[in-house]
């Protein structure tokens, strides 16, 4: 166990080291390179000579590499020029809330998800599980923008129980809780679609195993069977889907806090692409790869606590 976790965490850290060298490569792609992708088409030469010779920018590239992966260790991730601020203190600015949004939404899909998954295995080929398998096609096929459309038109312009825009910036989430219900429903929806689909086959899947019919003809009650031998194996799978959606999670986040104008990372995301601020785009890149990362590693540790039968070399 201890061997495993050690080896996928130096894996861990060769992905942020190829992710980060894939990062610094970008900044070097861009037209013209850094110092015109700052200044903008209209720079002069000489602005650009200058500006090239005060950030180290004529130095070989590797030289480069190693100066700018020091200064990410040491939490400068460069400087918005469009917005006159560090890229670090945007990022802490807006990073919190779009944990916030995602957690809550993450939370609330498992809780709902999980239950309602076992549940359509129970009830498989039952009325009720083909309605509620039809929904979750509904929900998982249709586009996140196009969900919060229709959540915008049903519950702001025809019931007008909930605002169409996200909390603003400048007052505490937990005081604008209403403006925060369709955001977190959005990304909710399109999560709880996914992983009830997901906790269903698992659970069909353990449901015909051969511990499930030993159990039963021992006189277990199925209650027991269903809640204490095949939830926890069915969970497996779930958990390393969980690690693994977490990039989809964190799109679909984007696209919901570009619609209703949540002030997160993905909408700061979103209008540094509409304004050409590289710095602040590359530093929110750096920021999700590495929460990928992470998440991958969690979720193998958790299969890993989950399973003890799991053996590792």
């Amino acid at each position: 166990m201890t061997r495993y976790l050690i080896s996928r965490v130096l894996q861990a850290l060769v992905v942020l080291l190829g992710v980060s060298i894939v990062v610094f490569a970008m900044l070097h792609i861009l037209p013209g390179g850094p110092a015109r992708a700052v200044l903008g088409p209209k720079a002069t030469a000489v602005a650009i000579h200058t500006f090239e010779s005060e950030y180290g920018l004529l130095k070989p590239l590797p030289v480069q590499y190693f100066d700018w992966l020091g200064q990410v260790f040491h939490g400068n991730l460069g400087f918005s020029y469009k917005l006159n601020q560090s890229v670090d203190a945007l990022l802490a600015a807006n990073l919190p809330r779009t944990l916030a949004l995602v957690g809550t939404a993450a939370i609330l899909a498992v809780m709902i998800a999980l239950p309602l998954g076992v549940y359509q295995a129970v009830r498989r080929n039952k009325p009720d599980d083909y309605a509620l398998t039809g929904a979750s096609f509904l929900f998982y096929s249709m586009p996140t923008f196009l969900l919060g459309l229709i959540m915008i038109l049903l519950f702001t312009t025809v019931l007008g129980w909930f605002p169409a825009n996200g909390p603003t910036g400048e007052v505490p989430l937990w005081s604008q809780l209403s403006n925060m219900v369709l955001p977190i429903a959005t990304l909710c929806l399109v999560t709880i679609a996914l992983f009830s689909r997901y906790m269903r086959s698992a659970t069909l899947e353990n449901l015909v195993q051969d511990y499930v019919r030993t159990a039963q003809s021992k006189g277990v009650s199925p209650r027991r069977v269903l809640f204490v031998h095949v939830l926890r194996n069915a969970l497996l799978p779930i958990v390393t889907l969980i690690g693994l959606s977490l990039p989809g999670i964190l799109s679909g986040a984007l696209v919901t806090e570009s619609l209703f104008n949540y002030p997160g990372i993905g909408y700061l995301f979103w209008q540094a692409a509409q304004s050409e601020d590289f710095p602040v785009e590359i530093g929110v890149t750096l920021v999700v790869a590495v929460g990928v990362v992470m998440g991958s590693l969690l979720a193998d540790i958790l299969y890993a606590v989950l399973d003890p039968r799991v053996r590792y070399s």
